[in-house]
């Protein structure tokens, strides 16, 4: 079985922010693939679900390219510890999308693109739940 890559030391993290913000995409795929290791550990929490952990691996995974996206260094954290808020706000979706009905469950998948239309679903389906 394939292990995820070491983490980055902080200094390594600080050089490829650096380069991310200046453009440089392959450090952008370096900042997540070696944030992989991070994922796996929030998401153990919810792996007590009945569905499969690469499904939970797969959301987190989306939290934290949002985290590399939209991380500023001039804050003062440091990426693991955006990405890890990041990765636990993608993932309360996945106790909505497991919860309703399957046929609703399309409305959810769209909230990315569609920021308000997820609001009026969500009213929705949790009237319709009830």
């Amino acid at each position: 079985m394939k292990s995820f890559p070491s983490p980055l030391s902080p200094s390594e993290e600080k050089y490829y922010v650096q380069k991310y913000t200046e453009g440089d995409l392959e450090a952008k795929h370096i900042l997540i693939e070696r944030n992989l290791r991070l994922v796996a550990h929030v998401i153990k929490k919810y792996q007590n679900l009945d569905e499969d952990p690469e499904d939970l691996l797969s959301i987190g995974t989306i939290g934290l390219i949002k985290a590399v996206t939209t991380f500023n260094p001039g804050k003062g954290n440091r990426l693991a510890a955006y990405a890890s808020r990041c990765i636990e706000k993608a993932t309360p979706s996945v106790w909505l999308h497991f919860a309703i009905k399957p046929e609703i469950r399309t409305l959810f998948l769209i909230h990315g693109k569609y920021g308000s239309l997820f609001k009026t679903c969500i009213s929705y389906t949790v009237l319709t739940i009830i």
